[in-house]
């Protein structure tokens, strides 16, 4: 049996990133649980905003395929404005049925206040359109500049749910796929 690749892209252009370093133990779990990861740091990608007219523009062809080649997703996104970041919307845009459907993905939120749920609701409607199966168990951190010190992040009992996550990807990676959903159905405007 092949071993599991899981892929977290982080959606957040910041240099001192707390969604880049919140995916890292998310990704720490993916290893522990065996699988082989990678960080797909936007920062890295010329990723314009989507033109429709275009099949490729910038490194849109070269981050679709890292999405691709994945078993597993892990999307980390800092909370602007009750929902995930313009720079996430971006690259998932840039991805579509071929790059999602019946494949497993993990969500993690990060936010400098006190509610980053909207955003993780936000993006398991943007997964189920594209016929992704999106793991119940999610993460999110709240008032993020407190729960690090440097890098580290402080709170055991949130380093061990975001950790899970990772290990959950990994499980349920091979999970048998549900039919599509109404949604991904109704998507017509996803690979077009």
């Amino acid at each position: 049996m092949q071993q599991t690749h899981v892929v977290a892209i982080a959606g957040s252009l910041r240099d001192h990133s707390f969604t880049r370093l919140t995916l890292q133990y998310a990704l720490d779990g993916a290893e522990a649980a065996g699988a082989t990861t990678e960080l797909i740091d936007l920062r890295e990608f010329d990723l314009p905003p989507l033109n429709a007219d275009y099949d490729e523009h910038g490194d849109s062809a070269a981050f679709v395929s890292k999405v691709d080649a994945a078993d597993a997703v892990l999307l980390g996104t800092p909370v602007y404005h009750g929902s995930y970041s313009g720079v996430l919307k971006n690259a998932l845009d840039y991805c579509g049925f071929d790059e999602f459907s019946q494949k497993t993905v993990g969500l993690l939120a990060v936010a400098g206040g006190s509610f980053p749920v909207t955003a993780l609701d936000h993006l398991r409607s943007v997964c189920r359109s594209l016929n992704a199966w999106v793991l119940p168990h999610q993460a999110a951190v709240p008032r993020a500049s407190a729960a690090f010190e440097g890098t580290e992040l402080v709170d055991d009992d949130l380093r061990k749910r975001i950790e899970r996550l990772g290990h959950d990807v990994v499980q349920y990676a091979n999970i048998e796929p549900e039919p599509s959903t109404f949604e991904s159905d109704e998507n017509v405007g996803a690979d077009d």
